[in-house]
């Protein structure tokens, strides 16, 4: 059950105050805690062994506890308050039969005595978790004067266990409501499979011997209970039910537990095998950190390079060569979105008549000073300078290695971009035809707006080619005006060449930089990471001390192992005794 393998349980389960802790307590010969409101707070794992000894040991798995109400105090809190964190107790008893049970807490509905107000949903819970399993028989306790079909543990045993046939009922506290008793345990209303087995529990100061005696008598000249079938009646009779129905029940599971054994040995052992070997050299070493460094510039090359993400197939993140191919493509948009031109449509043609105000000169007219065409240059250049550009993350799994080359990549990238920026602020030149193209184009309009400039009938406004419409009542010079209009068809025709080679150099330099991280820089700078120590070897030789979680890890899975192989052979030597004895024999 540690390995996770569900084992054959009798769960105790029963209303409260139904006299479930009283049937634990006649089995097995000992007094367990009483008081008001919830008496069993927590799960209460009972194994009782027979033992030769006269006396009496009892032994409480629990931080060294040796009161149950003080481990269950521990566990669930002061007062009525439940857990679901359970204790075991170990009787070793002469002549007790050998069980192994689970009481739970006595279901109640109406929270009394400082019970919190969901206590029954509490309760639920953890009985529905302890009788669900297939491998659970479900010993229901019921007092003789509840109407069974409406009692509130049937209807949760009938809810796991459709047809009864992993339920035992135990009918308590006969000697005070016996009238009706043998109907209601033979006509079976409620489908319990496993039958019935009436009781009478211990009373007062009585002693376990005298209890049995008083049963035995009752049942014998009661007028009433004296006519309900011997082999139905008496604790002596539940125990060897029990006993019965455990070895039975352990024989048909018996294969299934054999496989769960092998299965979660063999996926220990493979665990086990995929662990880190203990390296026991710096050769050793060596190669362990070779392969290691190959496995991630695979993933990564998989990942930055040929496409491949069939290691992380519904990860987004790691899809980095869509990743990289949309970075271009939203760098331009973003370039697109902060153009010079979108926000001045209302001042047209103002910034560049004011440039060319302050560089013009001594010289021949019609001729543009240059130095205008490069001041508004800079300054559209200057808008989407702090544009960011960003890197996509790697796999978490990876990044114990490429962290720290990431960062320094980054830092490299946004470096490059700056320098494209001011290359691009230094000088206006381009060798591509498409300016001449597009300059050409866009100065056909100049007849156009001229025109409406010099007609005082007509609005000052005009549907300009890559501005849309604008609005130049404001403009007055029209020798200047005329020079302006020029320079903003430039600077416009230029402006796409700008953008264009922005996003061309930066895309051509993500494609650079991602080659040379996996091919070249990663291996160099894990390896000068590892290799830097003073002694030289430093690095590898930490490599040799494993760590104290994968040394645990390890020691865990052999410790599971052994026990998985030992609990192995004790299951077939019971097959064996089976096969020879029959399945009949405890």
């Amino acid at each position: 059950m540690d390995e996770g393998i569900q084992l054959l349980t009798i769960v105790v389960v029963g209303d409260q105050s139904s006299g479930k802790s009283s049937v634990l307590e006649s089995l097995a010969g000992i007094s367990l805690p009483r008081g008001q409101g919830i008496c069993t707070r927590v799960p209460l794992i009972m194994r009782l062994q027979n033992h030769p000894s006269s006396e009496t040991k009892l032994h409480l798995e629990f931080h060294g506890k040796e009161q149950i109400s003080s481990a269950t105090d521990e566990i669930a809190g002061d007062g009525n308050c439940i857990s679901n964190t359970p204790l075991t107790l170990v009787v070793n008893k002469k002549g007790v039969p050998d069980l192994t049970m689970v009481d739970l807490p006595g279901i109640t509905r109406v929270p009394v005595h400082g019970q919190p107000e969901d206590i029954y949903e509490q309760i639920n819970n953890i009985i529905m978790e302890y009788i669900k399993p297939k491998e659970s028989i479900i010993l229901n306790v019921l007092s003789t004067s509840v109407d069974f079909p409406t009692c509130e543990s049937i209807r949760m045993s009938q809810k796991v266990d459709k047809t009864g046939e992993r339920t035992l009922a135990v009918v308590t506290k006969v000697d005070r409501s016996p009238e009706g008793l043998l109907e209601k345990v033979t006509a079976d209303d409620v489908n319990i499979g496993l039958g019935y087995v009436c009781v009478r529990n211990r009373i007062g100061d009585e002693t376990y011997e005298e209890a049995r005696a008083e049963e035995a008598r009752l049942f014998n000249s009661h007028p009433l209970l004296s006519k309900i079938d011997k082999s139905i009646v008496g604790v002596p009779v539940l125990a060897q039910k029990l006993v019965q129905i455990q070895a039975t029940s352990i024989s048909n599971f018996l294969p299934d537990i054999v496989k769960r054994i092998n299965e979660k040995l063999n996926q220990n052992a493979s665990e086990l095998q995929n662990m880190p070997k203990n390296l026991s050299s710096i050769a050793d070493a060596v190669t362990a950190f070779m392969r290691v460094l190959g496995s991630a510039k695979e993933t990564i090359r998989k990942i930055l390079i040929t496409g491949e993400f069939n290691e992380f197939p519904d990860e987004g993140n790691t899809h980095c060569t869509a990743r990289l191919a949309e970075m271009p493509d939203n760098y331009a948009a973003e370039l697109k979105s902060k153009s010079p031109w979108n926000n001045n449509k209302d001042s047209f043609l103002t910034e560049e008549v004011k440039v060319l105000g302050e560089t013009k000169g001594i010289g021949l007219p019609n001729f543009l000073p240059r130095a205008a065409f490069l001041t508004i240059l800079q300054r559209r250049i200057e808008v989407v300078a702090d544009t960011p550009v960003y890197y996509p993350q790697l796999q978490s799994f990876i990044r114990w290695a490429a962290h720290n080359l990431m960062i320094k990549v980054r830092n490299r990238s946004i470096e490059r971009v700056k320098e494209i920026v001011e290359m691009e602020k230094m000088a206006d030149y381009s060798c591509s035809p498409d300016y001449i193209t597009t300059w050409t184009r866009l100065m056909l309009q100049q007849q156009q707006f001229k025109d409406v400039i010099n007609d005082g009938s007509k609005a000052k406004k005009l549907n300009f080619e890559m501005l849309g419409d604008v609005e130049f009542g404001h403009l007055t010079d029209m020798q200047i005006v005329q020079q302006a209009f020029d320079i903003k068809m430039r600077l416009m025709a230029y402006w796409k060449i700008v953008l264009r080679r922005l996003v061309d150099s930066l895309a051509l330099h993500l494609l650079f930089t991602v080659q040379n991280l996996v091919n070249k820089d990663m291996e160099q700078d894990i390896t000068s990471e590892l290799m830097g120590c003073p002694s030289g070897y430093g690095g590898i030789e930490r490599m040799l001390e494993e760590s104290p979680s994968v040394a645990t890890k390890r020691e865990k899975l052999n410790r599971s192992i052994k026990l998985l192989r030992d609990s192995k052979d004790v299951v077939a030597n019971i097959i064996d005794r089976i096969s020879v004895y029959g399945e009949g024999s405890n």
